[in-house]
């Protein structure tokens, strides 16, 4: 089989992958959540004219001038309207939050005035809606604030709490089960035996996956054999995931039997190598509901193409607007070589220059197998196949890394 290309192994991951179904949270537990439709508000804000500022609500006309002399007649604080009309001559004592009484179209801030004789004389002249917060400034009943698909931030958490809503319709979560493959592997803390190495690719695919708010179930170590390798697709499914991901043995060695585990399983795969580097052993298919992505074992491979293919597909199934990661333009801090016919994704250190362009150095070492030059990377240079010899200075396509 060719190797497919990246743009279009994408499309077959995400082809058909609806939003899953939505369901009712309270506002403290919906922070990250996505809605699953728009959210108007339920009143307005604020519901009547109020004060900015502490100090007196006055008719303009009678605060005009400096050395003004006006009668206090009552006072308002915040939840504790005056319910009088404001005459000629007259002025309320009014605080932060309190409602504008009836009558009064300006508030002279209290610095501005001298009390005396159960009255104030103005020092500052009035300006006929200064320092008043209009009935509707920041939103009114029916105004849709929140769109479905948004990714719930504190800010809009605080937002809906305003809009007088307690609980929000968002999606379920996705549920991913991650399951690794090797006799090879060992956990962290273990002391490897001979041609062993420490298992380290789960914990970054986890973080990811929580990261876009999925919830994950982690399925563990899978010797290489197929009856242990066909054990962990099988607990993924009866688990209720809806994205089964293995990591390793997604290659054609003797050893790599998760497309065949997969395969008797009933998996209809659609591709199993793609057009890239790192991670052209990677693997998709679907499993009844459940959508699998097999990626390599490699590290560097397994993350970088978890970011590139599970990240969007956990977008998609959790609804989201945004869904596919965001290209940015950077200059390149070293050459390039020209490229074969594989897509390159390369790991790179990002700084900005003094004009505040964003320079985009690839590590010099892009094996698959470096963790510590992942680590260090906060981008991907995008190179395309055949791309030609690229100068330091000239412009590239970049995907920012997580922070």
């Amino acid at each position: 089989m060719a190797l497919m290309p990246v743009t279009e192994a994408l499309a077959a991951i995400l082809a058909g992958a609806e939003p899953l179904p939505s369901e009712l949270v309270a506002l403290d537990a919906a922070h990250h959540r996505v809605l699953a439709r728009d959210v108007a508000a339920l009143r307005t804000q604020p519901p009547q004219a109020m004060s900015a500022m502490d100090g007196y609500a006055v008719r303009a006309v009678d605060a005009a001038h400096v050395a003004a002399r006006l009668k206090v007649i009552g006072e308002v604080a915040a939840g504790r309207p005056f319910g009088k009309t404001v005459g000629a001559g007259e002025a309320v004592r009014i605080f932060t939050g309190g409602v504008v009484p009836d009558g009064a179209d300006a508030v002279v801030i209290q610095e501005d005035t001298v009390i005396e004789d159960g009255g104030i004389t103005i020092t500052e002249a009035a300006i006929p809606g200064r320092h008043i917060r209009p009935a509707g400034v920041d939103f009114h009943a029916g105004d849709v604030l929140l769109a479905g698909g948004t990714r719930l931030t504190d800010r809009d958490l605080s937002l809906a709490a305003a809009m007088n809503h307690p609980q929000l319709a968002v999606r379920r979560r996705p549920k991913v089960a991650i399951l690794a493959t090797g006799d090879e592997l060992v956990m962290p803390g273990s002391t490897p035996g001979p041609g062993q190495i420490v298992y380290s690719n789960g914990y970054a695919l986890r973080a990811l996956a929580r990261d876009e708010g999925a919830d994950v179930i982690d399925l563990g170590i899978a010797a290489d054999t197929v009856e242990a390798t066909t054990q962990g697709i099988r607990r993924a499914r009866d688990s209720g995931a809806d994205i089964l991901v293995t990591t390793g043995g997604a290659s054609v060695g003797d050893h790599d039997l998760v497309k065949q585990s997969l395969e008797a399983e009933g998996v209809a795969m659609a591709f199993w190598r793609i057009a890239m580097r790192p991670g052209k052993p990677m693997m998709h298919g679907r499993l009844g509901a459940m959508r699998v992505i097999g990626l390599p074992g490699n590290p560097v491979s397994s993350y970088v193409c978890g970011f590139l293919f599970l990240v969007p597909l956990i977008r998609q199934l959790s609804g989201r607007s945004m869904v596919h990661h965001r290209r940015e333009t950077a200059l390149l801090g070293r050459d390039l070589s020209p490229n074969d016919q594989r897509e390159d994704y390369l790991r790179a250190r990002l700084e900005v220059r003094g004009d505040r362009a964003w320079i985009a150095t690839p590590v010099g070492h892009q094996d698959s197998s470096l963790l510590g030059n992942l680590a260090a990377a906060r981008a991907l240079v995008i190179r395309p196949p055949f791309a030609p010899a690229a100068a330091a200075g000239s412009a590239c396509d970049i995907l920012r890394l997580p922070d």
